[in-house]
């Protein structure tokens, strides 16, 4: 697998990423024991996937010690990014978001412990605290580096402006923030933004948490216990709809002789030399069916179809409920 330059920070990843937040959290998980989950982060490195993206609130806590046990022998071949800001009980009740630099800088300790390891080669705050001016947030994460504990910085889900606000205290390495072909946002003015500034992008949710890759034929598939069940893209209201574009991305794909999946990580590959998806998965199959999208080039007629089929807000509902999307900095 090839490897991208993330911006101009020197910061290099496999062109695709690992997002290990499902192997603890959130969907319903068949990943089984944390010796299955290991077994797939190295598989996932066996394919030459380097970037492992994981966040203290993802749990909680439980899947940094998890990503740890699994890169114990392996850490020289990794791109270890995790994130804080989200605050959650160790029972996962939501607590709000934090970015206070004393905050900061104890969360980064906790992150070290449990992930065993001394530096962390990416570390973002995963939400803007709106109660906490971003200089002074960025300001304690840049100590960090100063002290040798983080290699980079990073943001997530954050403004164009809170960026450019970020960027003058410490250079911002990378913005993560969900890209995929039902959400096609950042475009507007989020990557440019990025781009001006030599700042690398993480795609998350690359597959649309699932749909793109035809994961679910209905609603009623989502089990109870699953986030997605009360997302409002996978509501009964909005399914049937969004199922409409997933039709058209399954014909393209078959056309072209690869999975819907494929076909969905192609295209962003072809966004830009800058951009590295990072799609989670608790199966086998499905993460060599991922990583094999990388040898994928489409053309420029297939992906203008591409561009036809899935325009900017093409998905019918919010990509989240109300109460998360709160937290989303705009």
């Amino acid at each position: 697998m090839n490897n991208r330059h993330l911006g101009r920070s020197g910061l290099v990843s496999s062109m695709l990423g690992f997002g290990c937040m499902g192997l603890s959290d959130f969907y319903e998980s068949s990943a089984g024991s944390d010796a299955e989950a290991i077994a797939l982060i190295h598989r996932a490195l066996e394919l030459g996937v380097t970037m492992l993206d994981t966040a203290d609130m993802y749990g909680p806590f439980e899947n940094e010690e998890l990503v740890g046990k699994a890169i114990r022998d392996r850490r020289d071949r990794v791109v270890l990014a995790t994130k804080f800001g989200i605050m959650r009980d160790p029972d996962g009740t939501p607590r709000g978001v934090c970015g206070r630099p004393d905050y900061v800088r104890a969360c980064c300790e906790d992150s070290l412990r449990r992930l065993g390891v001394d530096t962390i080669d990416l570390y973002y705050q995963h939400r803007v605290d709106p109660a906490v001016p971003i200089e002074e947030t960025v300001g304690a994460m840049g100590e960090l580096v100063r002290q040798g504990k983080v290699r980079h910085l990073g943001l997530s889900e954050a403004a164009p402006a809170t960026i450019r606000r970020a960027h003058k205290v410490h250079r911002i390495s990378v913005l993560q923030t969900e890209y995929s072909l039902w959400t096609r946002d950042p475009e507007e003015t989020i990557l440019p933004t990025v781009r001006e500034l030599g700042i690398g992008f993480v795609a998350y949710s690359p597959l649309g948490r699932g749909f793109l890759a035809g994961r679910f034929g209905s609603h009623g598939e989502i089990a109870a216990a699953d986030y997605r069940r009360d997302s409002p893209r996978f509501r009964p209201e909005n399914f049937s709809r969004n199922l409409a574009l997933l039709e058209q991305i399954k014909s393209i794909a078959a056309a072209r002789g690869c999975s819907p999946a494929q076909l969905a990580l192609a295209w962003l590959f072809a966004r830009g030399e800058d951009i590295v998806p990072i799609p989670g998965t608790t199966r086998r199959d499905r993460l060599e069916e991922n990583c094999a999208a990388s040898a994928i080039e489409l053309t420029p007629a297939e992906l203008a179809q591409i561009d036809a089929a899935a325009p900017r807000a093409v998905a019918a509902g919010e990509r989240y409920p109300e109460r998360t999307m709160h937290l989303v900095d705009r």
